[in-house]
């Protein structure tokens, strides 16, 4: 059963406003929080590296101080630590796969940078199959005197030509856990004629869109019927869609994204709009893996 969330920890301004905001997610699900620490040391270009006794005492040391921080501003959430020494990928992966939610900092400014090195948070998001949230450490600026997640609506984005009911299942659950509007967005782009010089017809274009519109609102009615409580602000337009979610993510509490689970001769692929979504977003980024 997955009934706990797990939160990577590296000592970052970015892990730290994760683990703040993965309490209060655990706090909300009432369900108990993991903090991990993993990391492999090694020495570059011949520096030396702590020795093992040194390193593993920093790491019990940031876990249990940012454990009892979490304690003290989360009254009753069950919290518990745990450091590997090892590749960070591989080992939160495999936390992950036992877990409801995998929260990891990110540092943004143009780049996904993950938790410790950099490259963990994507490797994470491509070894698991559970939900993936990237913070920012912006995000644990705003105080929330309630103790709970700011009072901002999730933004959710899915192409309806596709499979999408993992990501409405996430967005709803959270928007009626959080007691906020959902706002689903669907983009799509317009025939190659329809836009060049005198092919253009805006009649055309406002078809297509209340077409879009028409699919859009088809697919959301049994999810409206399962949450009849969740206020639902959905828009099909045209235009490319990880610019849509960017240029709204400063007023939303969440976004969430979706990321096909399958396998390229290179290894796993996210898609190039929760790739721009997770390099550019300014809220929390919720990545949810697919058929």
């Amino acid at each position: 059963m997955n009934d706990r969330i797990v939160a990577g920890l590296d000592g970052s301004a970015e892990s730290l406003a994760a683990a703040h905001w993965a309490a209060r997610e655990a706090s909300m699900r009432g369900v108990p929080l993991h903090l991990v620490h993993a990391e492999e040391w090694s020495s570059p270009r011949g520096l030396p590296v702590p020795t093992s006794e040194v390193r593993r005492h920093w790491a019990q040391a940031l876990l249990t101080e940012t454990a009892d921080e979490l304690r003290a501003s989360q009254p009753g959430l069950d919290v518990d630590v745990r450091s590997f020494d090892g590749r960070p990928a591989a080992e939160l992966a495999g936390v992950a796969a036992g877990a409801s939610m995998i929260v990891l900092g990110s540092r943004g400014l143009g780049t996904v940078t993950g938790f410790v090195l950099g490259s963990v948070g994507m490797a994470v998001i491509q070894a698991t199959i559970r939900p993936v949230v990237m913070v920012r450490a912006s995000e644990d600026a705003v105080q929330h005197p309630d103790g709970r997640h700011a009072a901002r609506d999730v933004l959710v984005g899915v192409d309806i030509s596709q499979p999408c009911d993992a990501l409405l299942a996430f967005a709803f659950e959270e928007a009626a856990r959080r007691a906020c509007a959902l706002h689903v967005l669907h983009s799509w782009s317009l025939p190659p004629l329809v836009g060049y010089g005198a092919a253009y017809d805006p009649r055309v274009h406002a078809q297509l869109e209340m077409n879009a519109n028409a699919s859009l609102g088809d697919v959301l009615g049994p999810w409206r019927d399962k949450y009849p409580g969740v206020g639902v602000i959905s828009r099909a337009s045209a235009g490319r869609a990880s610019t849509e979610l960017v240029d709204r993510s400063s007023e939303a509490g969440l976004i969430v994204v979706g990321r096909r689970i399958r396998k390229s001769s290179i290894g796993a692929h996210i898609g190039p709009v929760t790739h721009a979504v997770l390099h550019h977003a300014e809220a929390p980024v919720a990545v949810i893996a697919h058929d």
